[in-house]
């Protein structure tokens, strides 16, 4: 029976909250339909995370799509019910906190939106990466989603008329709070988040919450789903890195720039091979596909980029010759990424995948057909290792938020696999 419902506004949020779970044992798996009944088959896992896909709807849409899940969830009879956002506070959170609360009929809802294992605190009230307020932050200057507010109460009231109060962090022997509505609790340390988890766990304050992987992470033991099944073992993968990267964020651009300096072969995709919906499919992209294809072969480290060098004045630029809004630019560039992916797995290249950014994700694995992938375990914080089926095979895909991850996370991910594969 399921323990949990999660769901996600986006894939690699999906996953990197999911193996929260799977990583203590819990059966957990991360689905993409949001609009078909469960399958006898969802039934029988521990954790559920649906992946909405709601970060670039419409407020009212996103709404009444969280709303349409938990409902589901609450027929179902599921006891908890967990709303995950970004940990950078990016998306439609104050429309989705809202429609939790009111298909849950529940009279308070606690979120904890901080994530301090990677640095991300919030203090009376305010939201910080790295020691600066969101909205100052890279996450402030996202062409696509840039965060504008920094304080998570102004945030959540901009999208709903439901009452916030920010709290401090909970402490043993503290009363329990009795207002209603969204319940922001401030987290400067795992401390904070873990003994707050466990007043509210002991108040049965828990039916329904919500915050990123850092409160996710919690939940576990508090659940009790950390003794589930045994820990899952860490398959043997391929020791080349085959890297398809969607995001550009600057965090993500200097892990590329590493790795480039460190060998790794990077391929960048011109501007009309991004934004050329049936580009792929043309003769001139069977003939770039051709091209690459032997660089592919010959078990180097590789990227396949979708950044400009420099800027990505040039795509703006071919773009807006096009007449092309930023979210056509978005679809079309993660699009085109699934299509190369889905193209190269025809011919059953060597390497482990590692995909950035989870519009990237999400159509790599529409183009391919897959609905369903089963996240194992973290690599390194916020870096998911998880299992799909395809074509009778079980693959794997490593996964990261574009924001997330040292300068060196892809130098260090080769070591890590060279290691394995000479164990």
């Amino acid at each position: 029976m399921i323990q949990l419902l999660m769901i996600a506004d986006d894939f690699t949020g999906a996953l990197d909250a999911g193996v929260q779970f799977a990583s203590h044992g819990a059966k957990t798996i991360v689905i993409t339909d949001t609009v078909s009944q469960w399958s006898q088959d969802v039934q029988n896992v521990d954790i559920l995370v649906v992946d909405a896909e709601t970060r670039h709807m419409p407020a009212q849409l996103a709404y009444d799509t969280v709303h349409r899940i938990v409902t589901q969830g609450v027929q179902a009879g599921i006891p908890h019910i967990y709303k995950k956002t970004d940990s950078a506070l990016r998306g439609n959170i104050g429309a989705e906190l809202s429609a939790l609360l009111h298909a849950s009929g529940e009279k308070q809802l606690p979120f904890l939106p901080a994530f301090p294992q990677i640095g991300r605190c919030t203090k009376q009230g305010v939201h910080y990466i790295q020691d600066l307020p969101v909205a100052q932050s890279v996450f402030g200057k996202d062409p696509f989603e840039p965060v504008k507010e920094s304080r998570v109460d102004k945030l959540i009231a901009s999208q709903t008329q439901d009452p916030v109060t920010v709290l401090p962090p909970l402490d043993y022997g503290d009363p329990l709070p009795e207002q209603e509505g969204i319940l922001v609790f401030d987290s400067l340390s795992e401390q904070d988040l873990s003994i707050t988890a466990h007043r509210l766990m002991e108040g049965k304050k828990l039916a329904i919450m919500a915050g990123c992987a850092g409160f996710a992470a919690m939940l576990p033991q508090l659940l009790g789903t950390n003794a589930l099944h045994h820990e899952p073992v860490l398959p043997k993968l391929d020791s080349r890195l085959l890297v398809l990267c969607g995001s550009v964020n600057p965090i993500t651009q200097t892990q590329l720039d590493h790795a480039q300096a460190a060998g790794f072969l990077r391929l960048r995709m011109e501007p009309r091979q991004k934004l050329e919906p049936d580009y792929w499919g043309s003769d001139q992209g069977q003939q770039q596909l051709a091209q690459w294809l032997p660089l592919l072969q010959q078990g180097k480290h590789t990227i396949i980029d979708s950044n400009d060098p420099g800027s990505n004045q040039p795509t703006a630029d071919y773009a807006k010759a096009q007449g092309l809004t930023l979210e056509d630019v978005r679809l079309r560039i993660s699009g085109s990424l699934g299509q190369i992916l889905k193209a190269i797995s025809q011919e059953n290249l060597p390497g482990t995948l590692l995909v950035t950014g989870g519009d990237t994700l999400m159509q790599c694995m529409n183009c391919m057909g897959i609905h369903e992938i089963e996240p194992l375990c973290e690599v390194e914080a916020g870096v998911v290792l998880s299992r799909f089926q395809y074509q009778g095979v079980s693959r794997y895909v490593i996964s990261k938020s574009g924001g997330f991850g040292k300068a060196d996370l892809l130098i260090s991910l080769s070591c890590m696999l060279s290691e394995q594969v000479s164990a």
